[in-house]
């Protein structure tokens, strides 16, 4: 066996691969954000269709990119799922005394949180990217020879009427998740990745919850913007 093939059978190694493709996660989660926060620009959408049609545009790194993070995500379930196994493995009889973090928030948040965002992640791509879930979907298109997109009012039509209410409180929910799972994965990242110094350990929480709560709240300001009428 190979010392790559041994490395990854390890718990060190599952835990590195776990922390590596967390943090692409996270660097993809946060330029996500970031992009489509432009909704708030008061110019009729054009900001957030012109960024929409730049990446679109260039078809060869969308998809690239698009392979990277499919990557990212399967390496992040399998590492996952060997460490739950082997965690269990390891430790058949559960101990009596644990503490409230590792009890409620690292184990019943962070997994059943993992299928919520998965399955989040899914209908996210079927009613935007795809928009097999959504019939007022457009897709981008050459008028007068300038590629041009419709990410603004993609956005504004999935999040109206009843239906589309439903959808942004499902949203926010899988953002809600996304925060807390985001807050203990940051901070585990930090210790896996060589941070274990207990002087800064405080500032790593910190910074891990502060870094969760700013994308739920980014996130879901978006669908709630328009389920309220704020744009569009």
């Amino acid at each position: 066996m190979s010392w790559l093939g041994r490395f990854l059978r390890s718990t060190i190694g599952q835990k590195f691969v776990m922390a590596l493709s967390g943090l692409m996660l996270v660097g993809f989660v946060i330029a996500h954000m970031v992009g489509n926060l432009q909704i708030f620009i008061p110019d009729g959408g054009e900001a957030l269709n012109n960024y929409a049609a730049l990446l679109q545009g260039n078809k060869s790194l969308l998809w690239v990119a698009r392979m990277g993070l499919i990557g990212a995500i399967g390496a992040h379930i399998w590492s996952a799922v060997k460490l739950t196994v082997s965690a269990r493995s390891a430790r058949p009889v559960r101990y009596k005394k644990r503490s409230w973090f590792d009890e409620h928030y690292a184990v019943r948040t962070m997994r059943v949180g993992g299928l919520i965002l998965l399955a989040f992640i899914i209908y996210h791509l079927l009613h935007f990217t795809i928009g097999a879930a959504h019939s007022d979907v457009r897709g981008c298109e050459m008028i007068d020879e300038v590629f041009t997109c419709y990410a603004y009012q993609n956005v504004i039509a999935g999040f109206q009427g009843t239906l589309g209410f439903a959808i942004g409180v499902f949203y926010c929910v899988a953002q809600i998740f996304l925060g807390l799972h985001l807050t203990h994965g940051i901070w585990s990242m930090t210790r896996t990745l060589g941070q274990g110094n207990p002087r800064f350990d405080g500032v790593a929480r910190k910074a891990a919850m502060g870094t969760g709560v700013l994308i739920t709240v980014g996130n879901c300001s978006i669908p709630l913007a328009v389920m309220f009428g704020l744009v569009g």
